[in-house]
């Protein structure tokens, strides 16, 4: 484990007690939580993205504003569902907040988690899948996508504009070079592990995956990172990819820990998604040395050059630094991270 970071679900709402989290007070502490972690020198903070819901739903403002609040951090989604999106015009946005923070953009994107209503992309005024699920329409705009962060000219210029003119076709302005090698796939299969790999893009690896044969869950997403590499491998693209994984992790230091995740720790879990029998992972909350051990003993996590840990944000920004900063302290360094302010 080379870096580890955190994958917010941003929710807001009710917390009980006539006490409410709005909207504004997700995004808000979601920045000076990127800004504290920036400060403990850990590598990145990530966010998920549901439509419909209360939780993040346009991460772009958000992203900008820890870019240009940070100096060290990555920022990013875990992930974008391509179904709802403009390829062209996500592109132009994530080349902007790559530029604002100097290359520190990691973002996540997939055809997406199962959402609160129906085929809520159609409401956005995506029609035409003639997937149930919308994985071909995703694939398709993800294709284009990276052909516009690539800086590939997709309209022809027109040579009587009052803004120059000329000949020929225009890629999309503004262009971030690099961007491309910072761009991940969620996958929760070994096919679409596989065909990240063949594409050549980052793997960020689900919180579950949609097979369920016996195998305990770490093994489970180790072939599947296995599988990515030796795709990525036999495609002949250049350098070394990144991987990530997620998982529900709490370092128990003091009463208030043990009262919010003493009885957290439970094994895998099956169940369904999207119509699959799945397999989920499981929550890691111990004392540090005994995190320590058990974090030692899943295959993924020791396979993923990334980390990202889960975090209840609905505690708030004090608490969810406390488990971090405990983490850093005393659980990573015994995973191999070293802070960036090391």
């Amino acid at each position: 484990m080379r870096s580890f970071g955190t994958l917010s679900f941003g929710h807001y709402g009710p917390l009980g007690g006539g006490r409410e989290l709005t909207a504004g007070d997700s995004m808000k502490q979601a920045i000076d939580l990127a800004q504290g972690m920036d400060d403990l020198g850990v590598n990145g903070i990530s966010f998920r993205v549901h439509h419909f819901a209360r939780q993040q739903a346009s991460p772009m403002p958000l992203l900008a504003a820890i870019a240009a609040t940070t100096e060290r951090i990555e920022m990013g989604t875990g992930v974008i569902d391509m179904r709802y999106e403009n390829p062209l015009y996500l592109a132009e946005e994530a080349a902007a907040v790559d530029l604002i923070s100097d290359g520190r953009l990691a973002l996540g994107i997939s055809r997406g988690s199962p959402e609160t209503v129906v085929r809520g992309y159609e409401a956005f005024g995506y029609t035409g899948s003639e997937d149930p699920r919308g994985a071909d329409m995703a694939r398709e705009k993800f294709d284009l996508f990276l052909r516009a962060i690539d800086g590939e000219p997709l309209a022809e210029r027109d040579a009587n504009s009052p803004f120059g003119g000329g000949t020929g076709r225009q890629r999309i302005e503004p262009h971030s070079e690099g961007l491309r090698s910072r761009i991940w796939w969620g996958a929760g299969t070994r096919e679409t592990a596989e065909w990240a790999g063949r594409i050549g893009v980052n793997l960020m690896s689900s919180t579950l995956v949609t097979e369920a044969d016996g195998r305990p869950f770490d093994l489970l997403q180790a072939e599947q990172l296995d599988l990515f590499r030796a795709a990525w491998k036999e495609a002949g693209h250049p350098g070394t990819p990144r991987t990530s994984v997620s998982r529900s992790i709490f370092p128990i230091t003091t009463a208030q820990d043990e009262l919010y995740f003493g009885h957290s720790s439970e094994s895998d879990g099956i169940g369904y998604i999207d119509g699959f029998r799945s397999t989920f992972g499981k929550t890691y909350a111990a004392a540090p040395d005994i995190l320590v051990e058990q974090l030692k003993q899943d295959a993924a996590v020791m396979s993923a050059d990334t980390l990202m840990l889960t975090i209840p944000s609905q505690l708030g920004v004090e608490f969810n630094l406390h488990i971090v900063e405990s983490f850093a302290r005393d659980v990573a360094p015994a995973l191999g991270w070293v802070s960036t302010r090391a």
